[in-house]
């Protein structure tokens, strides 16, 4: 189908599933299913609570061993994924391909509401607060609440430096 070519039986056994749709692995607690067996063992450990991988520098631990490798990214420094147009680094590459959308314009997360859009879901989340009121950030001295972080923090900010809350 793609003439891709392998030297195995078994490998091709198992990449002939991505074009049959074929998926013999299923899970026993959600039934989600898989065309190897390795994801599954690797997705059960979502219900275990199984991690395996654990950070030699600050001990926090993972389920599969390329999130432990994109942590440590974050104590190396490493950000190996660059945008073109601004050369702006980043640790992992759905951090570049969100930022890329800065360049291209692309929103593809809109507001059934408004119909603002924005190229980030986690902006449109913060966005419809405004239709349903929810503010689920709140400042645990004086208990004013926020739709978003950011604003939580810049009121802390401010207390802090006013060294009155209100």
């Amino acid at each position: 189908m793609c003439n891709r070519v392998f030297s195995e039986k078994g490998t091709l056994t198992t990449h002939q599933r991505i074009h049959s749709g074929e998926k013999p692995y299923s899970c026993e607690v959600c039934n989600k299913a898989f065309n190897q067996r390795s994801n599954l063992i690797t997705h059960q450990r979502i219900h275990s609570g199984e991690n395996p991988y654990s950070c030699e520098v600050c001990n926090k631990a993972f389920n599969q061993r390329s999130h432990l490798k994109t942590h440590q990214r974050i104590h190396s420094g490493e950000n190996p994924y660059s945008c073109e147009v601004c050369n702006k680094a980043f640790n992992r590459k759905r951090n570049l391909i969100t930022h890329q959308r800065i360049h291209s314009g692309e929103r593809l997360y809109s507001c059934e509401v408004c119909n603002k859009a924005f190229n980030r879901q986690s902006s449109l989340i913060i966005h419809q607060r405004i239709y349903s009121g929810e503010r689920p950030y709140v400042c645990d001295v004086c208990n004013k609440a926020y739709s978003d972080k950011r604003s939580l923090i810049r009121h802390k900010e401010l207390s802090d430096n006013t060294s009155t809350h209100t």
